[in-house]
């Protein structure tokens, strides 16, 4: 399989189970459910969802779990607006990688403060 292909899906699936998501999870108990990467097996039978969860920490519990409840739904509606020959079986994973980011700028920050200031 071409890398071009794998590219290809990997970017239909994420903007398909964007949409279920926003479709099928009430943002009102769960917060906003961002779908920030996929990652696929090489067979494409695999898909590792990373998604971040705004929201107060019991909105972001919530939003987990909520994700575990509706995932074959999820993975219903994915299998029909992305059409390939076996559909991955989706897993969610929790992606912490915009906190490590805001915490990184916010260290460099303090840096820079902290070399003017001296």
């Amino acid at each position: 399989m071409s890398s071009h292909r794998h590219e290809r899906v990997r970017e239909l699936l994420k903007r398909a189970i964007g949409e279920a998501i926003r479709r099928e999870i009430p943002i009102s108990d769960t917060g906003l459910i961002s779908v920030n990467d996929v990652t696929l097996s090489g067979d494409l039978r695999n898909a590792r969802v990373f998604v971040s969860v705004l929201g107060n920490p019991q909105q972001q519990r919530n939003g987990l779990a909520a994700l575990q409840k509706y995932r074959a739904r999820v993975q219903g509606l994915v299998a029909k607006k992305v059409i390939l020959k076996y559909t991955p079986h989706l897993r969610f994973v929790a992606d912490d990688s915009v906190e490590r980011g805001n915490r990184v700028l916010q260290l460099i920050e303090e840096l820079e403060r902290a070399s003017s200031g001296a």
